[in-house]
């Protein structure tokens, strides 16, 4: 979920002083892990459903939905073997939606506060169970979802699910809380505004009301429901989500949502503890130590055992919903807890304001940050044709001293499907775009199901439109249910170029995460090519990775139309580096294996290169 933020908030973010001042120290942070990580994002609910139907606003019935027991261990294995590492099942915990389920003790959803039918992954009605559209057996869900994270660990994979920690279904209603746990807001005073423990902000004295409805959109499609009546009981009203403070929020906020209260003030003051400066600087043990004796909001308590108890569970890590809307104080709390419970837990989060970067890594102990304003803002400029590869380099540079923290990736569930015509049309168009990404940095890399076949994202679901394959609503998702294939997960029904595609992305991922080289040293050779190589362009990018065992060239040419022929040089530097003397030296390819030579003369490196449309090469050295 990502909308614009209220600047209310990005003040509050900037008000601590923890966000400031960090802008270019180093981390100092030991470097454990020795190959890159995958991450597959997949939409739970959308994944095996086979269903083709496709009706705007379709029913459960009408269109269908995918379970937990979709994901077989032959699913899975195939998953893995696409170089895969970590499983990112998205939609999880129980939010809204819009089906019956009140014969195994759940309350119906108001339509008038649920966006879609089958709802928003990021408006959680249940912190502590699981969506019940995504089991067989409604009732036994919760065992449903274990035994898929039993399969997942057996393939060797890792679990991540969501955690949204700024806001909550405007209906939560925890069902099945642990002993001891209370809902949010069921001991919050609801006759004040604020107050440090309470888990909501209240308008005393006003009513919720629906937002009024524009632009011909009406709930459910406009379809006849008892409880789509533009009415929802809700005394006093809350503050909703992304931090609108009328008791009548607009339909384009979130309006589904109510924002949660970590202890600032309305006013934007922090009503806690700060870190000290040099906190970003100190481990994990530090800053739980920090906490320990510190008195906090209820809401960072609540949110730390909702972390911990998935943890228990068996869930190797989160990612964090719009984490920049939490003070970076909580984040320290709350990863602090998780890390000295599971050192190895993999969090990532969304923070999309690049000054607050740091902070949120360094003091708010986070492992990874999306790299969107950044990295992937630049590679769809230039693979739209108008941006220029000089500006790469340019971003690793800026973020050199956190590149290992700013995870990669062309698609998700927030961004345009690559293949959409409002995006660049065809899938093929990000082969040089993923092979960068994937390849520039010691960072992980994402990918988002159906993006290894070129899925278009052109369904009509319901809310919202198309171009990003709908959150909100049942669908299929249809290039990606051909490599389903009925549920032998073969790929049987892609055409020809759906499976080169993803045999493309198999022979990439899968390279990343067995080389050495790429979790080592990177130098990029853009500008001296540009400045000393004849027909070299801004239409193609060249760097060099390498480790003590492994030497990498990286070349890529990201002209959909144009091929480009040049003698690549290595910089006298570079062969200086990894100890080359003049001679030639013999070049493999690590996506399809084509050799190549390496000829250094007088201690300057060349190569030839012939780079067909959208062609890379990942030339390592062999002697």
């Amino acid at each position: 979920m990502r909308q614009t933020i209220f600047i209310f908030f990005c003040l509050v973010a900037l008000a601590s002083t923890s966000c400031k001042n960090e802008i270019q120290k180093p981390l100092h942070q030991k470097m454990e892990r020795k190959n890159k990580v995958v991450v597959y994002q997949v939409f739970t609910r959308l994944f095996g459903n086979n269903n083709t139907n496709n009706k705007p606003w379709g029913t459960i019935e009408e269109n269908g939905v995918g379970k937990f027991d979709d994901f077989s261990l032959h699913a899975l294995q195939e998953i893995k073997e696409l170089g895969i590492t970590h499983m990112w099942y998205t939609g999880v915990p129980h939010h809204a939606v819009i089906n019956d389920y009140t014969a195994i003790g759940i309350s119906n959803d108001d339509p008038d506060v649920v966006k879609g039918r089958a709802g928003s992954p990021y408006a959680v009605k249940d912190y502590y169970n699981v969506n019940p559209d995504l089991a067989v057996d409604p009732g036994n869900r919760l065992q449903e979802f274990k035994n898929l994270v039993t399969r997942t660990h057996a393939t060797g994979m890792k679990v991540i699910i969501d955690i949204v920690p700024n806001h909550v279904a405007r209906g939560y209603e925890g069902k099945t809380n642990p002993t001891g746990v209370t809902d949010f807001g069921a001991n919050d005073d609801t006759t004040l505004e604020y107050h440090r423990d309470n888990n909501f902000y209240y308008i005393p004295g006003e009513e919720f009301k629906v937002p009024e409805w524009k632009d011909g959109y009406l709930p459910l499609g406009g379809e006849e429901h008892r409880l789509a009546d533009s009415k929802y009981t809700e005394v006093p009203a809350k503050w909703t989500g992304n931090g609108s403070r009328l008791a009548q929020p607009d339909m384009n906020d979130w309006y589904e949502t109510v924002r949660i209260n970590y202890g600032v003030r309305p006013d934007g003051s922090y009503d806690f503890d700060s870190l000290p400066e040099d906190f970003a600087q100190k481990g994990i043990a530090e800053h739980a130590a920090f906490w320990k004796e510190k008195s906090v909001p209820s809401s960072w308590i609540k949110f730390r055992d909702i972390a911990l108890y998935w943890l228990d569970f068996g869930v190797d890590g989160f990612r964090y919903d719009m984490a920049e809307m939490v003070p970076v104080e909580f984040w320290s709390y709350m990863n602090s807890s998780i890390k000295m419970k599971n050192p190895n837990a993999f969090l990532m989060a969304e923070v999309y304001n690049p000054d607050l970067y740091r902070a949120y890594i360094k003091k708010g102990k986070m492992d990874y940050l999306y790299d969107k304003v950044e990295l992937y803002d630049s590679i769809k400029h230039i693979m739209k044709g108008y941006g220029w590869t000089d500006h790469i380099p340019v971003v690793q540079k800026g973020l050199e001293d956190i590149e290992h923290h700013m995870l990669h990736f062309l698609e998700n569930h927030d961004e345009q499907r690559i293949a959409s015509p409002d995006f660049v049309g065809e899938a093929k168009t990000a082969k040089p775009a993923m092979v960068v990404s994937a390849t520039i940095s010691t960072s992980p890399t994402m990918i988002y199901f159906g993006q290894e076949v070129g899925e278009p994202g052109a369904e009509n679901a319901g809310f919202g439109s198309p171009t990003r394959t709908s959150i909100f609503d049942y669908i299929g998702v249809p290039h990606f249910q051909r490599w389903v294939n009925e549920k032998k997960f073969d790929g049987g029904q892609l055409s020809d170029a759906e499976k080169e595609l993803r045999d493309f992305y198999k022979r990439l991922l899968n390279f990343t995460i067995e080389s050495e080289a790429l979790m080592g040293k990177y130098r990029e050779i853009h500008f001296y090519n540009k400045e000393h190589t004849d027909n070299y362009n801004h239409r193609v990018l060249s760097y060099v990775r390498w480790s003590e065992k492994e030497k990498l060239v990286v070349v890529s040419n990201f002209d959909a139309h144009e091929n480009h022929t040049f003698q690549l040089k290595i910089p006298s530097e570079i062969i200086s580096e990894w100890k080359l003397k003049n001679g030639t030296y013999k070049l493999v390819d690590g996506l399809y294996g084509f050799s190549q030579e390496l000829r250094v003369v007088d201690g300057v490196g060349n190569i030839d290169v012939h780079l067909n449309p959208l062609e890379s090469y990942i030339f390592e050295l062999k002697n």
